[in-house]
């Protein structure tokens, strides 16, 4: 497409998002506002923003590249992210989340978990996670929106990575999470739409039906790379060999640490206390199934297929079409797709990468200036958000800089890595906070330390994908990885961290709970 068209598209889109962006700035009046959006959110757009949240470029073009490599395996992540993300994120986690965020007056995640513990040192190891760790996952994000507005544009990474930044630091820093929420609702109807085409076209494209498509996909088995066939890859509509270091890749690192690592994302947690009443929320369950379910399992099932035109085409499968998995979903809307489409997908990766940079920066801000900072930028204001609007610059830069040594193929793995430190870390101690009355600060504090020292120790010493790279490892103990026994190497953190987290809360709560008892 001429990129005159692209342009005039992406002034109106930022027009509008220019316009939302305002109207969050002007409803605006204090900290309470730009934290929770004054807990006053229309259930509608506080599922649609929780959806455009959780689905962000790495699900589109990350793990849309990694189901066009490796097939529809990939798709019961899909079934547990709705499963998990909204039906029980919402009805069992989402109900306590917001009467304990009211009984707490909590504005942050880690307030509420601190609040209810009575611990600042709980809510300050939090925070600091988050500041430290969400940079790495808002990165991963950065470069999923980069790459494909470099791919449409055809002009340079850097370019389209520093035009891409400036536009979400613009209205997330000046609207907080009422601008990031009104975007939010908009760029998820734009991406529901996106998606809705995309999957009709193609079936109409290729002029086959679903049964027909999924046969003629399994007939593509032979055509599967050697080094991937190495690796467990059967095809793509069959799961890979059981036990294969692929199978041990998509199930233990994939499914497990984003399917459930999805209930522990600070940014998700936090739009549970924006609405005003358990009725509002409970509103908002259809909603985020539907759109969750449509959304990511039109990509995913989407991508497998783009082999079958690949294949028709250019006589080779999608992984042979670039050595970049990041980049196969671009360079399939560049090649099949009409180009007037290209500026709508564009729109839909656009979207859905501001909707999750945008909450994450709001998150890692919260987390350095209602958190970790509390009184900065308050000497004259205690409702003052400027400490908060502060923290979003830092996590902004800090992202920023991490971007740019980022390696190719990351974003679907970077994206599960993430999420897994945050199960392996926050979740147990955020299930006793709701359900479990005998979890006392000692056993919250150590699940929290364990679930995060293990998950760095896998990350570092154990789990080949992060270990060879860091080098740590290589350095001190001249190997990639200290036990290269297969399959230990191959296992993601989240296998060993989280079931050790558990054990932790569970055992020094019980420990402390006595001790208390003798005490009295």
């Amino acid at each position: 497409m001429n990129n005159l068209v692209l342009g005039i598209v992406v002034l109106i889109y930022m027009f509008l998002i220019a316009i939302l962006g305002y109207l969050g700035y002007k409803r605006t009046k204090d900290a309470s506002d730009f934290l929770l959006g004054g807990r006053k959110t229309n259930p509608i757009i506080m599922a649609l923003s929780y959806g455009a949240t959780f689905i962000s470029a790495s699900a589109i073009v990350g793990f849309g590249g990694y189901s066009a490599t490796f097939g529809m395996g990939i798709q019961w992540l899909c079934m547990l992210n709705m499963l998990m993300g909204v039906i029980v994120a919402f009805i069992f986690f989402g109900r306590k989340t917001r009467k304990l965020g009211v009984k707490y007056n909590a504005r942050t995640f880690s307030q509420l978990l601190g609040l209810h513990y009575k611990s600042r040192g709980i809510q300050v190891f939090i925070a600091s996670i988050i500041f430290i760790g969400m940079p790495l996952y808002a990165a991963v994000v950065m470069k999923g929106g980069a790459v494909f507005i470099e791919q449409m544009f055809q002009i340079d990474l850097d370019f389209a990575l520093l035009i891409f930044t400036l536009i979400v630091a613009a209205y997330v820093i000046t609207g907080g999470l009422k601008g990031v929420m009104y975007t939010d609702a908009m760029q998820a109807t734009i991406m529901f739409a996106c998606m809705g085409f995309m999957l009709i076209w193609f079936y109409q494209f290729i002029g086959m039906g679903f049964s027909e498509a999924n046969r003629e996909l399994t007939a593509l088995a032979p055509h599967v790379p050697e080094r991937f066939q190495a690796i467990g890859h059967q095809g793509w509509t069959a799961m890979p060999v059981t036990g294969s270091p692929q199978w041990y890749s998509l199930v233990t690192s994939l499914i497990l640490g984003v399917g459930i690592g999805c209930l522990a994302q600070p940014q998700l947690v936090v739009r549970f206390m924006t609405v005003e009443s358990t009725k509002q929320l409970n509103r908002g369950v259809m909603i985020g199934s539907l759109f969750i379910f449509f959304v990511v399992g039109s990509i995913y099932h989407i991508g497998p297929l783009s082999n079958l035109y690949f294949m028709s085409e250019y006589g080779k499968v999608a992984a042979e079409m670039t050595p970049d998995m990041d980049k196969i979903i671009p360079l399939f809307i560049d090649l099949a797709m009409p180009d007037w489409f290209g500026a709508l997908f564009m729109l839909c990766i656009l979207s859905a990468s501001m909707s999750t940079l945008s909450a994450q920066f709001h998150t890692m801000g919260a987390a350095f200036g209602a958190d970790i900072f509390p009184r900065l930028g308050r000497k004259k204001n205690e409702n003052s958000s400027l400490g908060v609007r502060f923290g979003v610059l830092c996590a902004i830069v800090i992202s920023y800089i991490i971007c740019y040594v980022l390696s190719a193929s990351i974003i679907a793995r970077g994206t599960a890595l993430f999420m897994g430190v945050c199960a392996a870390t926050f979740l147990p101690a955020y299930f006793c906070a709701l359900f479990w009355k005998k979890a006392t600060k000692e056993g919250a504090l150590a699940s929290l330390w364990v679930g995060g020292l293990v998950s760095i120790f896998c990350m570092l010493f154990l789990h080949k994908a992060e270990a060879a790279p860091i080098g740590l490892c290589q350095a001190l103990f001249g190997r990639d990885v200290l036990i290269d026994l297969y399959p230990w190497y191959v296992i993601d953190p989240i296998v060993f961290a989280l079931p050790l987290s558990v054990l932790a809360i569970v055992a020094v709560s019980l420990a402390t709970q006595k001790k208390e008892s003798k005490g009295i």
